[in-house]
C-alpha cells in the first residue's frame, strides 16, 4: 500500500522548484502537481506534496531556512499588481466558511489569498525575576514548542482540507499561502494588514447565539474598530459561500460625505457581481422633510454617478434600530448589510458601541464594513 501524500505548500513554478531542490537535499521525496492545468485563466500555481511521514522533517527545514517567509520585509515590497485578500483563521468551521467566500472572491477579483493564524504564547520567562526565569525556562520552552507543533499541525490540516476542496471543485484554484504570527490576535491582525496591505479582510464569526459569550473580547469587533481595510464578517450560519449568490445588499447611510466615499469603494470591490443595492436610512425619531430632501438628493446623485447599478431607497422610522433592521433584513431578503464606520478610541468603543459592533453581535447577517 502506497504511503499517503500530503500538501506542504502551493507556490509558483519557480518557488516550487527551489523548494523541491532544498527538500531533496535533505532526503525528502517531493511530488509537484499543477493545480491549474484545466483553468488557464487562473493564476499559475503548483502543489508541492510529500509523504506524510516526512511532514515534520519538511516543516522543520522550511522553518529553519525561512523559505519564502512573509516575515521578511523585502517580500512585502514585491507587488505583482494583483489584489490581496487576508483571511484570519482560528481553525473553526466558520473560519473554513470564510475561506470559501475568500477563494471565490479571489477568483472573481483576480486576487491572491493569505491565510493568517495568530497564536498566543502564555510563557514569558522575562516577566519573572532572573533566578526564577532560569528555573522555569526549560519547562516553558518545552510547553512553547508544544504550542508551535500544535499550530503547525492545525494549519497543515486546514491547507489539506482546502486542497481537497480545490481538487473536488468546491474551491476555485487560486494562489494562496499562509503565515503564522505570535501575539494577541486583534493586534497582530491589524499589524499584519499594515505590512501586507490587503484590499479586503474576510473573517468568520460565531452564530448569534454564541456571540454573547464573546461580547467583550471579540477579535473581529476589535479589528473592525482598528483597521482601515474593508472587512467582511461571515457568521457560521451564512447561507451562501459565493458572492455570486448575493442578490440584495443594503447600504446604511446618514447622507454624509464619508458614506459617499465608502459607497464608491464598495462598488469597485463588488464590481464583478450583479446585485440590487438598497440605500437605507434609519431615523431614530420621526423623520422630517429634511430627511426626504436629502434622500432625493442621494437618488439624483447616484442615478447620475452609477447609471448601470440597480438601486432602490429605503427610509425607516423606528425607536428600536436593531429590531427594525432585523425586520427589514428578513422581509426584504437582504443578504449582506454594508455600513461605514470610523476609527474611535478605546473609551468610545467601551461606552458607546458602534453600529457595526452592535450588528456584529446581534445579527447572523454578513456585514461589509467600510472605513469612510
Amino acid at each position: 500500500m502506497e504511503e499517503k501524500l500530503v500538501t506542504l505548500a502551493i507556490h509558483t513554478n519557480e518557488k516550487a522548484e527551489i523548494l523541491k531542490k532544498v527538500l531533496e537535499k535533505e532526503g525528502i521525496e517531493v511530488f509537484i502537481n499543477d493545480i491549474n492545468i484545466l483553468q488557464s485563466h487562473t493564476s499559475p500555481g503548483v502543489r508541492i506534496r510529500i509523504k506524510e511521514s516526512d511532514l515534520s522533517k519538511a516543516l522543520n527545514v522550511v522553518e529553519s531556512r525561512h523559505l519564502f517567509s512573509y516575515d521578511e520585509e523585502e517580500t512585502y515590497r514585491i507587488d505583482d499588481g494583483r489584489r490581496r485578500i487576508l483571511v484570519p483563521v482560528d481553525f473553526s468551521d466558520y473560519s473554513l466558511k470564510a475561506c470559501s467566500i475568500a477563494f471565490n472572491m479571489a477568483r472573481d477579483l483576480d486576487a491572491k489569498v493569505k491565510i493568517l493564524h495568530v497564536y498566543f504564547n502564555p510563557y514569558y520567562p522575562t516577566a519573572l525575576p532572573m533566578a526564577e526565569a532560569f528555573a522555569y525556562q526549560g519547562k516553558e520552552e518545552k510547553e512553547f514548542q508544544n504550542i508551535i507543533e500544535k499550530v503547525r499541525k492545525n494549519i497543515q490540516k486546514l491547507c489539506n482540507t482546502i486542497d481537497e476542496k480545490i481538487a473536488s471543485g468546491d474551491f476555485p484554484p487560486v494562489n494562496y499561502s499562509y503565515v503564522l504570527r505570535e501575539g494577541l490576535p486583534e493586534e497582530e491582525i491589524v499589524n499584519f494588514t499594515k505590512e501586507y496591505k490587503p484590499s479586503l479582510i474576510i473573517m468568520g464569526t460565531r452564530g448569534k447565539d454564541q456571540k454573547d459569550k464573546d461580547l467583550i473580547g471579540s477579535v473581529t469587533a476589535e479589528v473592525i474598530e482598528m483597521t482601515q481595510i474593508p472587512l467582511i464578517t461571515v457568521p457560521e450560519n451564512t447561507p451562501f459561500t459565493d458572492f455570486k449568490q448575493v442578490k440584495h445588499i443594503a447600504f446604511l447611510t446618514n447622507f454624509s460625505q464619508r458614506d459617499l466615499e465608502s459607497f464608491d469603494l464598495m462598488t469597485k470591490l463588488l464590481a464583478p457581481y450583479d446585485m440590487k443595492i438598497s440605500l437605507t436610512h434609519i431615523a431614530l425619531k420621526k423623520w422630517d422633510k429634511w430627511d426626504e430632501i436629502k434622500m432625493e438628493g442621494i437618488k439624483s446623485y447616484f442615478s447620475k454617478q452609477y447609471p448601470n447599478l440597480k438601486f432602490d431607497y429605503q427610509l425607516i422610522e423606528t425607536e428600536d434600530m436593531l429590531k427594525s433592521l432585523d425586520d427589514y433584513i428578513k422581509n426584504d431578503h437582504v443578504s449582506v448589510l454594508a455600513l461605514t464606520t470610523s476609527k474611535r478610541n478605546i473609551f468610545a468603543r467601551m461606552f458607546s458601541p458602534s453600529i457595526s459592533r452592535k450588528m456584529l453581535f446581534h445579527s447572523d447577517t454578513p456585514l461589509l464594513v467600510l472605513r469612510g
